[in-house]
Parts: C-alpha cells; sequence; structure tokens
C-alpha cells in the first residue's frame, strides 16, 4: 500500500465564535465556545487520510504532551485510520490554540505549541524509513526548522517530492527551499518570503518568480476568496462560491487535498481543481478537522 507522509503540529482548538473579533482592550459577550482538534500538521493528516484513495494510507510524525490531550490526539488518528507517530514529550504540554470566529467565518488565532516545538531531527529518526519510501512529503512550519529540514533532506534524497505549506509565515533558509518541490503560501506568507504584495495574478505571477529564483521547484499561491495561483499554469483559478461559516482549514484541507491528487499523478490544474473543491466543502461547516471533507463528498461536487 502506498504512503503519504504528513509532518507537523497537533493541537487541541478552544474556540469560541461570536458576531465580531474584539480589539485590544474590548470585550465581546455572546459568543459560543466550542473545543476541536487542531494543528495545521494534523489538519493536513486528517485532510490526505479522508480524501485519499483505499489503496494510501496517510503516516502522520509530530510530538504531543504525555497528558489527555495528547492521548485523546491519538485516540483521533485511528478513528481516522491514520498511522500516527507520536512522540511523547515529558516535559512540556501538548500543543493549543486559542481562535476566535466572527459572523462572516474570519478568525484569528493563537497558538501555544507546546510539544510540537522540541519535535527535533532526533526524534523522527526513526521514521525516517517512512519519509524515504513515501508518495509525498508534506511538511507546515508549526515544528522547529531544523527538523523540517532535515525531514526534507531525507526526502530529497530518496527522489520522494516535498510539498511545504509555509505557515506560520517566517523567512526561509534557502537550504530549506532548494529541497522543496511544491510550495503553497498564500497572499501574506508569499509577500514574506518575497517582497512582492500580492493581490492578483500579476503580482502573484512576480512572487512566484522570486521563489523560484530561491530554488523552489513548483509554486501554487492561495488567495482566498481570489482563488489560487499556479506558477506552471500561469493562471489564476477562481475559487468556488459558498457560504463561509468557519475558514479555520480551508488552507490546511487545500494543502492535503493538492498533496492527494498530485500523489496520484493528477496534473497541476487538476490538482488545484480537486483541492478547491475540498476547501470549498470545508468553509461550510464549523471546526478545524470536523470540517474536513471525505472524497465521497468531493467526488459529489
Amino acid at each position: 500500500m502506498k504512503h503519504i507522509v504528513v509532518l507537523g503540529s497537533t493541537n487541541t482548538d478552544m474556540v469560541v465564535t461570536g458576531q465580531k473579533i474584539p480589539v485590544p482592550g474590548e470585550t465581546v459577550t455572546g459568543g459560543r465556545f466550542l473545543m476541536n482538534p487542531g494543528g495545521k500538521g494534523a489538519n493536513q493528516a486528517v485532510a490526505v487520510a479522508r480524501l485519499a484513495s483505499e489503496d494510501t494510507r496517510c503516516v502522520f510524525i509530530a510530538k504531543v504532551g504525555d497528558d489527555l490531550f495528547g492521548r485523546e490526539s491519538a485516540a483521533r488518528f485511528r478513528r481516522d485510520t491514520i498511522d500516527a507517530k507520536l512522540v511523547v514529550d515529558k516535559k512540556n504540554a501538548s500543543g493549543t490554540a486559542l481562535i476566535l470566529v466572527d459572523a462572516k467565518g474570519q478568525n484569528v488565532i493563537s497558538v501555544a505549541l507546546g510539544a510540537n516545538a522540541t519535535l527535533s531531527p532526533a526524534d523522527i529518526r526513526p521514521f525516517e524509513r517512512d519519509i524515504a519510501s513515501a508518495s509525498v512529503l508534506l511538511m507546515q512550519l508549526e515544528t522547529p526548522l531544523d527538523t523540517v529540514t532535515r525531514a526534507a533532506e531525507v526526502a530529497h534524497e530518496a527522489g520522494v517530492p516535498v510539498i511545504l505549506n509555509p505557515a506560520p509565515a517566517r523567512k526561509l533558509p534557502r537550504k530549506l527551499l532548494k529541497l522543496v518541490d511544491w510550495i503553497t503560501p498564500n497572499e501574506s506568507e508569499a509577500e514574506l518570503l518575497t517582497g512582492v504584495k500580492v493581490t492578483d495574478a500579476a503580482s502573484a505571477r512576480r512572487a512566484a518568480a522570486k521563489l523560484k529564483a530561491m530554488g523552489v521547484g513548483h509554486v501554487v499561491i492561495t488567495m482566498g476568496a481570489k482563488g489560487a495561483y499556479c506558477g506552471d499554469c500561469d493562471r489564476l483559478f477562481p475559487c468556488r462560491k459558498v457560504k463561509a461559516v468557519d475558514c479555520v482549514a480551508a488552507g490546511d484541507t487545500f494543502n492535503g487535498a493538492f498533496v492527494v491528487a498530485l500523489a496520484e499523478g493528477r496534473a497541476c490544474a487538476e490538482a488545484i481543481a480537486f483541492a478547491q473543491k475540498a476547501s470549498a466543502i470545508s468553509v461550510t461547516r464549523p471546526g478545524a478537522q470536523s470540517s474536513v471533507p471525505f472524497r465521497r463528498e468531493v467526488a459529489g461536487q
């Protein structure tokens, strides 16, 4: 059986939904509280597991605390048939995130990385064989950069495509960028990496060219309601129009779906279309992992 490896963070999201997001010093009442599983790595692993075909499994490499949140995460991964390779941190708590969502589905997020921040190259050494034999390696930036780089080196040396979702936004060394086959920033992440303010297809083209000049193989820039720009196609793919209620895991769903499609050998245009269908479904539902659709739902769109 083929497998896709996701390396990244796992959090418990504590969400308050309300009419508006408070500004500093303001208290907004009347919201509703939810507690959901999250973390960019875990969200993307769930997306891969739910959207992959039956002959492909998801391997998820992450680190959790020796606590209730960590044990609950492991149980959830089993329910989603994810082969979770969880390293247990005896000193730090599992990651958590505080999320505020307004009536339009926009959000602000504050993350306490906890055990995610201690995932080291030594921690992933027992799983390097899983990485080297994968169809694709997908990563984000909620775990230490040296660990992301080491995993990328293992994959690159084995000829495994490396897909990097550079979130949360930060500057990245060329050493890592040269190992990346596909990079999937949003507009703000692309601007931080390149200095180009991305507002339309023309500016996305300039940002993509700069990323390729830094050593990245291929570029897809997600642009929210405007769609997704593909550097290979030199085209902005408009997004599907839906009524959004919660955009928390939209990008993670897009990335998981995109990687699944690439692993199946689909061309970038078809992979983007598949990812946009999945993401469009996710924003019509509340929560992070709870909003991620299954393959049969996307096929029905």
